[in-house]
């Protein structure tokens, strides 16, 4: 029995929906454990499991899975999908969105009689190839349970946060931390290369520090070297710092470090930064060496 076999024997069907950095490495990673994967993008991508319509890569799937793009996007295809999807289904939303979304799509799904569980992930390109994700989960327990081998396909971690709602803020406040780590290690890069010290002996400085982490060690890296090649885009973290200052302002919460990195991001993203890697928080320092 392969690793994707539910109790019945049978393969689990799944439809994977948004084919971006991490969707599909994801749907490869599932289909190459034998799941029946049907994929679907808004731009097509021309995979031979691919389908032009979400409704038709998602009728007949035990389980969908969506890594769309924001709130609106999961709107527009879930009012797609809901009608054709039988009530046996479930409806996995790994995409970071906005609370009010993640609720509102709860609510359809349990008017449409189907499973639903908030399950955003934490991990880029690279872990997602490799399957070690990190799934926060917000929802019925027993949900969780039943599709628990499937996440572990792709995840090397599944953690329960409670009820629908709690893994949507858990991700948007972590994100939060990573934006404003990786524009704090732009900002002393830019300091300390314009005295003339070397970016690896800083790099090498940070890793014997207590602010060391994997974030710190993956973004100088990519800064040394200029390298901005996309694993997790500065406008995906500008859209959820969007966000997570939504949670803060709906609760009365001044958060100044997040308010102005999100301004710098937008500000970036305007300026044609927006699909490169968020470590590109950097990059306008590149463009002023020292005299």
């Amino acid at each position: 029995m392969s690793e994707s076999s539910r109790v019945t024997g049978k393969p689990w069907r799944v439809a994977v929906l948004g084919l971006g950095i991490i969707g599909s490495r994801a749907a490869d990673r599932l289909a190459a454990a034998g799941c029946a994967t049907s994929r679907w993008n808004r731009t097509p991508k021309h995979h031979p499991d691919e389908h032009s319509t979400a409704a038709d890569a998602a009728k007949d799937a035990d389980v969908v899975m969506l890594f769309l793009k924001n709130g609106s996007a999961v709107r527009d295809v879930a009012r797609q999908i809901l009608p054709v999807i039988g009530k046996q289904t479930i409806l996995l939303n790994h995409s970071t969105i906005d609370l009010d979304t993640t609720l509102w799509l709860a609510d359809a799904c349990l008017t449409a009689g189907i499973g639903f569980l908030d399950c955003p992930f934490t991990g880029s390109r690279d872990a997602a190839a490799a399957g070690n994700l990190v799934f926060y989960c917000g929802g019925p327990a027993a949900i969780l349970e039943q599709v628990e081998p499937l996440l572990q396909i792709t995840g090397k971690d599944i953690f329960a946060c409670g009820d629908v709602g709690s893994a949507t803020v858990i991700k948007l406040a972590t994100n939060l931390i990573g934006a404003c780590t990786v524009q704090a290690l732009a900002e002393a890069m830019a300091i300390v290369t314009r005295y003339g010290i070397k970016p690896a002996l800083f790099t090498d400085a940070v890793s014997r520090n207590a602010s060391a982490s994997p974030l710190a060690a993956m973004k100088l890296a990519a800064m040394s070297s200029a390298d901005f090649t996309p694993h997790f885009s500065l406008d995906n973290m500008r859209k959820d710092s969007v966000y997570a200052l939504e949670l803060a302002r709906s609760k009365g919460l001044q958060t100044p470090s997040i308010a102005t990195v999100s301004a710098r991001m937008t500000e970036l993203c305007e300026a044609g930064l927006g699909e490169l890697d968020f470590s590109a928080l950097a990059k306008p320092y590149l463009g002023n060496p020292p005299a």
